[in-house]
């Protein structure tokens, strides 16, 4: 980065997954500022924070809290979500009523076996269902244990309990997550809206897979991997203007449901023969309905009733009026 762009002032953002001790440090070491996420499991650290009430709205949903850091020169950020806390809780419970589903169907095969099972390979069943579904795992505590059936000793059991020291940790903490900075100087706000635009360039990402349906994919020669960057960039630029350009007009953000409404207005070709043997074709648009035409006002936009100019044919000859 800084040889192609410089030595700037520049503040590093990174997301949790590209954070380790040696990054940190060696950000440090350069001098360099930063703003990053941390591992899920150092929201323990602020566990007595969570419970504080006075938290700084940010954002419509979002709050935060400044928490100095142990040694001076960092200051971490407790972040909370409404947004990410409904999605958080559902994935768990979602992850939950998978976990006992699995389980019970195991027991239930346990119990129909006419034979000695092997404890083996029902351990790696049960590792198998909580890999499934790890967001949920820690809340079950699973034993096998064998009893005796019908007098014959050496039959599995399932059982299991769910751990609500557990449950209450993850409702406390659901939707929260912590940031790490060294710049100690700024406000929580602050902050937290630069650390936010790393979300905002994976969402341009995102965009071009679904939206705009640009795929990465294997370009064998140069010229065609700085067409395929080209084509992509300009594609999102154009998607975020009519992104903006909704803002402006009171139409929300969402770029999505404008260009559906637009997919259905049509061109038809209308074929009209003539005295002189030759045909005139003529583009025309269909008429926008109801909702088509509120947008259309909206974005002051104006739709022309026909396209270009009418063309004569003769035959398979096409010439222009």
């Amino acid at each position: 980065m800084e040889k192609r762009h410089g030595r700037a002032d520049r503040i590093w953002v990174l997301d949790r997954g590209m954070v380790s001790d040696e990054n940190i440090a060696f950000l440090q070491e350069r001098g360099g500022r930063y703003i990053v996420g941390t591992p899920k499991s150092m929201l323990h650290e602020f566990e007595k924070e969570l419970f504080e009430k006075a938290w700084t709205e940010v954002e419509t949903g979002v709050e935060v809290r400044l928490c100095p850091g142990p040694q001076g020169h960092e200051t971490f950020i407790v972040c909370r979500s409404l947004a990410r806390r409904a999605k958080e809780r559902a994935m768990h419970d979602r992850f939950e009523r998978r976990i006992e589903d699995d389980l019970t169907r195991l027991g239930g095969r346990l119990e129909r076996c006419n034979k000695k099972p092997n404890r083996s390979p029902v351990e790696r069943q049960i590792g198998r269902i909580l890999g499934r579904n790890l967001r949920a795992a820690g809340l079950f505590d699973i034993t096998v244990r064998e009893i005796e059936r019908e007098g014959v000793k050496g039959h599995l059991e399932v059982t299991w309990k769910k751990k609500e020291a557990w449950r209450d940790w993850a409702r406390l903490s659901e939707g929260c997550y912590v940031l790490r900075t060294n710049l100690t100087d700024w406000k929580a706000e602050d902050l937290w809206k630069s650390y936010i635009q790393l979300t905002q360039a994976e969402s341009a990402f995102r965009t071009q897979k679904s939206e705009l349906h640009l795929r990465p994919i294997w370009h064998h020669r140069e010229d065609r991997v700085q067409a395929h960057i080209l084509f992509s960039f300009l594609a999102y630029a154009m998607w975020k203007t009519l992104e903006q350009w909704m803002e402006r007009s009171g139409l929300g953000n969402g770029p999505r449901t404008v260009i559906e409404e637009f997919q259905r207005i049509k061109s038809t070709d209308v074929v009209l023969p003539t005295s002189t043997g030759r045909n005139v074709r003529i583009r025309c648009i269909t008429t926008p309905d109801e909702a088509q035409r509120i947008l259309l006002d909206r974005l002051g936009l104006q739709l022309p009733a026909r396209l270009g100019e009418p063309k004569w044919h003769v035959g398979d000859t096409e010439c222009s009026q």
